[in-house]
């Protein structure tokens, strides 16, 4: 294929596939825990760690990681205190790593805002082998910890009380949750962008979840929508000179929009079937 010639594409649609796979991953604990915008606010604080990137000249990925880290660190330590004051403490810190990002990017050698603009919004031809590299290590970190203690993420993200009572460290799992998701901006932010990174984490799993009945199930088409989404819009961005991010977003819209018509047909089904089943149940109980 033509579109592999190009070392660029190949480092994209890498990227592509890992952005699928953790967006999804880690989303669909959020979905669960009904803080579906978190990956937003998470975006705009790692704003700042990308331009501290290019004020210290190092790798805008890794310092991105490291502020969007404590950034979502303290937005748990303030989520679970669970005081009234704490959306306004929220919004300062997500409008506030905004500003600091734009503050900062002026004030390094030669930085505009122009040099924010491919972490904004993603770029596929930006994508270089230095970030690869760092995306490949944050997305196995994302994937161990949202596949390999799905059990345990779950059960916490379900009843925190009941997790608690279980003898599970609720606290150290809310913070690796927190964690998590901050590292998944960081690796989706190449592609999809940081202002869009949010949507990523949530379509796909609102799009399985109209389909699904189960955790598991949801989790994996979840995934599986994320990986084909990414794929179809890198492609396409690539032929049509369109923004990746964008791009996407708009299929994993579309995929969404699928699935809500296939569901109701789908719900109909189960429910015809729900009612021959206790149909015959309550024949067998007459006759004996």
């Amino acid at each position: 294929m033509e579109i592999l010639d190009y070392a660029f594409m190949q480092r994209a649609l890498l990227a592509a596939v890992l952005v699928g796979l953790t967006a999804p991953a880690i989303g669909t604990y959020l979905v669960q825990r009904r803080q579906a915008v978190m990956g937003d606010g998470i975006g705009h604080v790692a704003m700042t760690g990308v331009a501290l990137g290019f004020l210290l000249n190092t790798s805008p990925v890794w310092m991105a990681t490291l502020v969007a880290v404590i950034g979502a660190v303290g937005m748990e330590l303030i989520r679970s205190r669970g005081k009234t004051s704490g959306d306004i403490a929220l919004a300062m810190l997500f409008y506030g790593g905004l500003a600091g990002g734009v503050m900062i990017i002026n004030l390094s050698p030669g930085g505009s805002t122009a040099n924010l603009s491919s972490y904004l919004f993603g770029s596929i031809t930006t994508v270089s082998a230095e970030d690869i590299t760092a995306v490949v290590i944050l997305a196995v970190f994302v994937l161990a910890v949202t596949v390999g203690l799905r059990r345990q993420l779950f059960a916490v993200s379900q009843d925190e009380e009941f997790a608690r009572v279980t003898g599970l460290p609720v606290r150290a799992l809310n913070l690796l949750m927190a964690v998590t998701a901050a590292v998944t901006v960081t690796v989706a932010m190449r592609i999809v962008g940081l202002l869009l990174v949010s949507a990523m984490m949530v379509i796909p799993v609102a799009a399985a979840q109209r389909v699904t009945r189960g955790f598991t199930a949801t989790l994996t088409l979840a995934m599986v929508i994320g990986v084909l989404a990414s794929l179809t819009g890198t492609t396409a961005t690539y032929y049509l000179d369109a923004p990746s991010g964008a791009t996407i977003v708009l299929l994993a819209i579309a995929v969404f929009t699928v699935m809500t018509a296939l569901s109701t047909p789908l719900a109909r089904r189960r429910a015809k079937a729900a009612r021959a089943a206790e149909e015959v149940c309550t024949h067998d109980e007459v006759k004996v």
